[in-house]
């Protein structure tokens, strides 16, 4: 078969027997003088993309392929040429000649595209190919799970999989892939395998994926010193700009997918699930999964899991909320403050000292109702519900995860395939030999790893202080600036929410800036700590970055819900910090200042991560590909190679993953931990899920370069944090409901001190009597008329009492009363947990019978294996006999 440019012969193997092949000449290389190299073997069956059979081909199937049209491109390098006289481009030159040189001593396959043929004419490209005999020696050496035979287990459909299904994707468009049991690759044992055509094996991620660890250990020299460094990491940002796999070809096509099906796998994925229309529809997990790899496909397992266990929560947190609109009129104490005729002419306290006046409690009616919004009955239903909520969403993902180790034979990845890291191997020089393997490799003494821990561990406990130092900073800016509004006589009866609203913006900041401050010193620390495998350094820096993250957000909610109002002291004593006041609660509770506090930071803060997960990447990409556009502008006709196209897109970040896992992470702390403040969380979060998942895709699909296919077993330390979160979550709804909320003392007076056991007359109850002239001199009023006492909020003995400004008997009874809330509420859930962690096994029983069934297989495979090769070894002896 004669070929065009870069043509050379092709000659199919007689038989399975693995054919070491290399490339002709390519480039640089047929420069060299090197010697003729064999010609490149293939298979009979191949369906490889050839230039003489399909001359006519769309440009983007050329641009998957070298120039010969047969070896398909795995894997692309970028760089760019300076002065070559320069000290450091001479460095860069060395070292990319002796990194490919390793490269292709690993038998890899390179072609390159000089900088004189690209759009910006000023980029090279190496495009890398891996030849069917490393695919296999790697896929054996990552112990790459392949096809060994079709799943023969019956599946059996329930009665509602045969009724339709309007959140289904057609089945006409996104087939499903045959169901294969699955081994560990071996090259011995090739037949067994389920090997229909070499070239579509292994799929482009797992090529790309097997390139990748080339990549990553291929050796180079440092210029001058000779030292021998390795790793595709070490060179990118100076040897090479850019180092990525291809994308499939384009993700649109002028013809309906209905009609003509998908042209690519990226063109399906864009259709069927990154288009805002499919919003309603699931996932199509496993093409996911194919395309982007096991990480990124359990990532978005993850996320559709949470998102349909939010409907439910949305439905009652919605209702919750919805009883608290019907009811609000008739609230007992809402109406007491907001008639003048009854609580409503009480003269409260000034919020302020000195220049703070006196003012009626009916002028916080607007006030009161909107917190009773979020403070009734319905709430405390709520908070029970979302704990146990909390429980099945844990003990369901459990099974899910199950299920979707085995069905992507990911299930035992940790302990058994893992590699170690690169960069591991490159700094630990101290050997020993593993126990398990018995080969040698390199290790962390116990003594460096406690001084390499305890380092990280003062930075991070000196970090976690200093992002404490930022809240009491707006705690002290919350202090001052009531006192600035509650002067204005305009806007003073709106002080406490004006400065609510101004504080949640300004430790919005702080929040943002610390983060950015934060990440680069988590990542160091954990560098620091040489972690062996690439799980276990995600894992340490995961666990870092979320405590930090956790005080940085949830700090400032915390001290609203069970510190604010709680230190004021009474107006005979009140505490200072800083000169300046403690601020207080409103009569009607601290509650709704909490849910403005979650509002504006959680929405707030997923605003900012959409911009930047999406319109950043979009911007980027258009300054990016200006060469292409004006290049295209001088000549109509050219169309850029798919490297080219590629190149130009945003990278994802090596930690990307980490801030989807983390944005989503830490909304479930605000949907569980404080669910009690803010009924609606659910339904925002659902509401914010659907999209997330859609403009995810979307980023992923069109604005990213295909990342590579990493493998995961399961979502790695984010469960730890999940159930942990859950059980944080519980004490929380406990202590809202208890302290936060008025629900214990409403229910207290109801018992004890109202005769008709309602709400009548509570607000007098829950609110002291103070005489004006007991004011201490730093906070008496300048302005004080005919008033002799005020009011606040307080459960102490009135002036004319023995026992005056001292706590009453009723408020013992109330703290009781909380406590015993708590104990009774989390005592509740943690019995019914165990019950339902109880009844859910982890494994559902299908996913046992089909461990069970490839078990088997695989044993009889061994044994046909061991029987053919004995048999083999008596033929050739009776052959020699």
């Amino acid at each position: 078969m004669n070929l065009n440019s870069g043509s050379y012969n092709t000659v199919a193997p007689a038989s399975d027997e693995i054919i070491p092949a290399r490339p002709p000449p390519i480039g640089f290389e047929a420069l060299q003088g090197d010697e003729i190299l064999p010609p490149l073997p293939r298979a009979e069956e191949s369906e490889a993309y050839n230039l003489d059979q399909e001359a006519n081909a769309p440009l983007y199937r050329k641009s998957q392929y070298f120039d010969d049209g047969i070896r398909k491109i795995d894997y692309v390098l970028a760089y760019e040429d300076g002065k070559e006289t320069s000290h450091e481009e001479q460095k860069k030159q060395q070292r990319r000649k002796r990194f490919e040189e390793s490269l292709r001593n690993q038998d890899l396959q390179l072609e390159y595209s000089k900088k004189d043929v690209s759009f910006d004419r000023k980029t090279n490209f190496i495009k890398i190919h891996a030849p069917w005999p490393v695919l296999c020696q790697y896929a054996e050496i990552l112990k790459m799970k392949m096809p060994l035979a079709e799943n023969d287990m019956e599946e059996f459909d329930s009665c509602w999989s045969k009724c339709p299904n309007p959140f289904e994707l057609d089945s006409d468009v996104v087939k499903p892939d045959p169901n294969y049991f699955t081994a560990p690759f071996n090259r011995e044992r090739m037949e067994q395998f389920h090997i229909k055509n070499r070239d579509t094996f292994f799929t482009d991620a797992q090529r790309s994926r097997i390139v990748y660890e080339i990549l990553s250990r291929a050796e180079f020299e440092d210029f001058g010193t000779e030292r021998k460094k390795f790793g595709i990491k070490r060179l990118q940002g100076n040897a090479y700009i850019a180092a990525f796999p291809l994308h499939e070809g384009p993700y649109q096509s002028d013809h309906s997918i209905y009609a003509s099906g998908p042209i690519n796998d990226r063109h399906l994925l864009y259709e069927m699930w990154a288009r805002p229309k499919m919003w309603y529809k699931y996932q199509p997990l496993d093409i996911i999964r194919k395309y982007f790899g096991e990480k990124i496909g359990i990532y978005f397992s993850w996320l559709a899991f949470y998102t349909n266990m939010l409907i439910p929560a949305a439905i009652v947190g919605l209702a919750a909320f919805l009883y608290g609109i019907f009811t609000m009129m008739t609230d007992v104490p809402t109406t007491e403050i907001c008639e003048p005729n009854k609580a409503g002419d009480l003269i409260m306290c000034p919020l302020c000292d000195e220049f703070c006046d006196y003012w009626q409690l009916k002028s916080s009616c607007n006030y009161s109702r909107a917190s009773y919004l979020f403070d009734n009955a319905a709430t405390v239903f709520f908070a029970g519900f979302m704990s146990l909520w909390s429980v099945f969403f844990i003990e369901f993902w459990k099974r899910r995860q199950k299920e979707i180790e085995y069905d992507w034979d990911v299930s035992n990845f940790e302990d058994e395939e893992e590699t170690i890291r690169p960069e591991f191997e490159a700094t630990v020089t101290r050997k020993r030999i593993n126990p398990i393997n018995k080969t040698e490799e390199p290790y962390v003494p116990f003594w460096s790893k406690l001084i390499r821990y305890s380092t990280a561990a003062v930075v991070i406990l000196f970090m976690l202080c200093l992002v404490i130092g930022a809240v009491i900073g707006v705690i002290v800016y919350r202090i001052v600036i009531i006192a600035v509004f509650a002067k204005q006589k305009v806007i003073s009866q709106r002080a406490p929410l004006l400065t609510t609203a101004t504080a949640s913006l300004l430790n919005l900041i702080a929040i943002l800036i610390l983060n950015w401050i934060y990440k680069k010193l988590a990542c160091a620390l954990t560098n620091l700590e040489q972690h062996r495998t690439q799980t276990e350094w995600e894992d340490g820096f995961t666990l870092k970055m979320f405590l930090f993250q956790f005080v940085n957000y949830y700090s400032s909610i915390f001290y609203i819900a069970f510190l604010k109002g709680r230190l004021s002291g009474s107006p005979n004593d009140y505490k200072y910090l800083n000169n300046e006041r403690l601020e207080e609660c409103h009569p009607s509770g601290c509650l709704i200042e909490l849910c403005i506090q979650l509002g504006v930071v959680m929405v707030g803060k997923q605003a900012f991560n959409n911009f930047v997960e999406l319109l950043l990447p979009k911007i980027l990409n258009w300054f990016q590909s200006r060469t292409i556009r004006d290049a295209q502008k001088h000549d109509h006709n050219r169309v850029p190679k798919q490297w080219e196209s590629d190149y130009v897109m945003t990278e994802l970040q090596p930690l990307g993953l980490f801030y989807e896992y983390l944005e989503m992470v830490l909304q479930f702390g605000f949907v569980t931990i404080f669910v009690a403040a803010f009924p609606l969380a659910p339904l925002f979060a659902l509401i914010n899920n659907i999209i997330e998942i859609r403009l995810d895709a979307y980023k992923f699909v069109t604005q990213l370069r295909r990342p590579l296919a990493a493998r995961a077993q399961d979502i790695g330390v984010w469960y730890g944090i999940l159930k942990s979160i859950c059980i944080i979550a519980v004490i929380s709804n406990a202590f809202i409901i208890a302290v936060t909320s008025d629900f214990i003392p409403k229910l207290v007076y109801k018992l004890e001190k109202s005769p008709r056991h309602d709400l009548t007359g509570y607000v007098n109850f829950s609110l002291s009597v103070f005489d004006i002239k007991d004011f201490p001199n730093r906070s008496r009023p300048l302005i004080h008329e005919n008033i002799t006492e005020c009011r606040y909020r307080d459960y102490r003995y009135p002036p004319t009492s023995p026992y005056k400004y001292q706590y009453t008997i009723m408020f013992w009874h109330i703290l009781t009363a909380r406590m015993a809330f708590v104990i009774v509420f989390e005592n509740c859930i943690v019995l019914l947990a165990w019950f339902i962690a109880y009844l859910i096994p982890d494994i559902p029983h299908g996913v046992k019978i089909q461990i069970l069934r490839e078990n088997y297989l695989v044993k009889e495979a061994l044994f046909r294996a061991e029987a053919t090769k004995r048999a083999k070894a008596k033929a050739e002896e009776t052959k020699q006999d």
